[in-house]
């Protein structure tokens, strides 16, 4: 076995699954061989590598998914991966009204291995945990992508204090200005963590703050004891993490339903 498809086995064993500790108010819902989260912001579906349904049972089983969530009212993601089967899949989840965002690859690294990064000198790197903080980070992310993320202020005070041993929040300040933010998410009974955030005011790109941010929390995930870390890696992102040790083991599209 190479160590991609080690990886890949890893990842497929230990992540695709209910996660040991769900965030207040989201609960799980299985139905056949797939697992709906639901009290999310938007609905989670999640199914293993090989579905073992076809056909009409796939149809039907797609359509009971989109109809749970169109009964409330919500969105809903349908988590693929690039090697997933049966490959009729992504047909059958358009044909339903699904629809595809952007394709993303799938990223594991081992803690002992992950590159280390320094910050520019003008800016700190800080872990924070107080409500506050999680709305200046909503409002950077405003700033980079040019809209209302006051949601994630809200996702992110939800997940510290349902779980505060759970996640870290990381922010890159300078001049007391939150210019990135990132945060490492355990996941308990797995050798894992995952990796979210990391985007950056235009201004500060280039600086090495991003590999910085990474670094600080393979540091924190190795001291707990975590082997490897997990992201969903944009095109910007990935050869980033590549110079840093991860390693590309298959890509994630999410197909996505929202409510007329």
């Amino acid at each position: 076995m190479t160590n991609i498809e080690g990886l890949l086995a890893a990842y497929d064993e230990q992540l695709r699954g209910v996660p040991a500790d769900l965030p207040h108010g989201v609960t799980a819902e299985r139905d056949g061989p797939v697992t709906r989260l639901v009290g999310r912001r938007r609905g989670l579906v999640t199914a293993p590598p090989r579905l073992g349904v076809r056909g009409d049972a796939l149809d039907r089983l797609i359509v009971r998914q989109r109809d749970r969530f169109a009964a409330r009212g919500e969105a809903v993601e349908w988590k693929t991966h690039g090697h997933d089967r049966p490959e009729e899949l992504v047909d059958r989840l358009r044909a339903a009204g699904f629809v595809p965002e952007e394709r993303e690859t799938v990223m594991v690294g081992r803690t002992d291995v992950i590159a280390s990064g320094a910050p520019p000198d003008e800016v700190a790197l800080l872990r924070v945990s107080e409500p506050d903080d999680m709305r200046r980070i909503a409002a950077m992310e405003s700033r980079v992508w040019g809209g209302d993320w006051s949601w994630l202020g809200d996702d992110l005070i939800a997940l510290v204090a349902s779980d505060p041993d759970g996640v870290a929040v990381m922010v890159a300040e300078a001049d007391g200005e939150v210019v990135s933010a990132a945060w490492l998410v355990f996941r308990r009974g797995t050798e894992f963590a995952g990796l979210w955030g990391g985007s950056t005011l235009p201004e500060w790109r280039g600086k090495g703050i991003y590999r910085s941010l990474v670094a600080a929390r393979a540091r924190i995930a190795a001291a707990r004891g975590v082997r490897y870390l997990q992201v969903d890696a944009s095109g910007d992102s990935a050869p980033i993490l590549r110079r840093l040790g991860f390693e590309g083991v298959t890509t994630t599209t999410p197909y996505v339903w929202s409510p007329p």
